[in-house]
């Protein structure tokens, strides 16, 4: 099981070390509080599950949801799971568009 979250590329495993009282050190690391999640996208009009993080979660309630979230955060900033998410969106968005502009 992967230990990165799916929405945010910058959570994942970080290694450090172990400090006794002598000062000796030793490796370990430590890793992100994961949880699953099925987040609601209005547009897809589905939920999508993620594994994620409870910071990753509370940044996207503050962003008014997964579908605003996803379309003002940059890509450089977005995970694979989380791009995947997003053109599908983008995709569905589209085809509204389209649809509005021959009905018009």
């Amino acid at each position: 099981m992967s230990r990165k979250c799916q929405i945010d590329v910058n959570k994942g495993i970080v290694v450090g070390n172990n400090v006794s009282h002598s000062n000796r050190k030793t490796r370990r690391r430590f890793l992100p509080n994961m949880q699953s999640y099925s987040l609601r996208s209005d547009i897809l009009g589905a939920f999508v599950k993620f594994k994620a993080t409870p910071g990753s979660i509370r940044t996207i309630e503050h962003n008014y949801g997964l579908d605003d979230f996803l379309l003002s955060t940059s890509d450089s900033k977005l995970a694979s799971e989380a791009i995947k998410i997003k053109k599908r969106i983008k995709k569905v968005l589209e085809k509204r568009e389209q649809n509005q502009v021959n009905l018009g």
